[in-house]
C-alpha cells in the first residue's frame, strides 16, 4: 500500500497550508499546484537561507491597476458633458504593498456586525467568502503569484491591466 516506502518524506508548513485552502474549498486544484511548483522551485535552490533573501528582493513593492479606453469608446460622463477631471476614462492607480498589507491586519479590528454585513454583501454579488478567514499567508501568496504575472481584461470599452512590481 505505501507507494513511498523507503522515501522519507516532509511537508513544509506553506505546503500545509495549500493543502488546507484546497482542502476547504478557497483554491481549486490549478491553483494549488501552481503554488506548490513554486514553493518546489523556492526550496530547490539548495540553501534555503538564499532562497528567502532572494523572495524577499524580489517581492513586489506596488500593486498597479491600469484602463485603457479603447478607440472610440466615450465614458459615461463624456456622453453626459461633465466637465469633471476623469472624462478620458483613463485610469492608472498605484497601491503600495505594505498599504494593503497593512489592511488585511486591520481586519482584526472590524466589528462582528460590519463583518456580518460585508459577508452579506459578498454573497448577494456571488461570492461565498467570509472576510474574517483573510489571512496574511494568503496574501503573500497572492503577492507572489502576481510577481509572476499581469492579468489582462480586454473588454468592449476598455483594455484593464492588473500587475504587482
Amino acid at each position: 500500500m505505501s507507494l513511498f516506502r523507503g522515501r522519507k518524506m516532509t511537508v513544509s508548513e506553506n505546503q500545509k497550508r495549500i493543502l488546507q485552502m484546497l482542502a476547504e474549498g478557497k483554491i481549486s486544484v490549478e491553483e494549488a499546484s501552481r503554488l506548490l511548483s513554486l514553493i518546489k522551485e523556492e526550496s530547490g535552490s539548495g540553501v534555503e537561507g538564499d532562497a528567502r533573501v532572494n523572495a524577499a528582493k524580489s517581492q513586489p513593492k506596488y500593486l498597479y491597476v491600469k484602463v485603457e479606453p479603447k478607440e472610440g469608446f466615450r465614458s459615461q460622463s463624456e456622453k453626459e458633458g461633465s466637465t469633471g477631471k476623469c472624462e478620458t476614462g483613463h485610469v492608472n492607480i498605484r497601491i503600495p504593498m505594505g498599504l494593503i498589507r497593512a489592511g488585511i491586519k486591520l481586519k482584526a479590528l472590524i466589528p462582528q456586525q460590519a463583518a456580518d454585513d460585508i459577508n452579506k454583501a459578498l454573497k448577494e454579488k456571488g461570492i461565498s467568502f467570509d472576510i474574517r478567514d483573510l489571512k496574511d499567508e494568503y496574501l503573500e501568496s497572492l503577492v507572489t503569484a502576481l510577481g509572476d504575472s499581469e492579468i489582462k481584461i480586454d473588454s468592449r470599452e476598455a483594455d484593464v491591466s492588473i500587475r504587482a512590481e
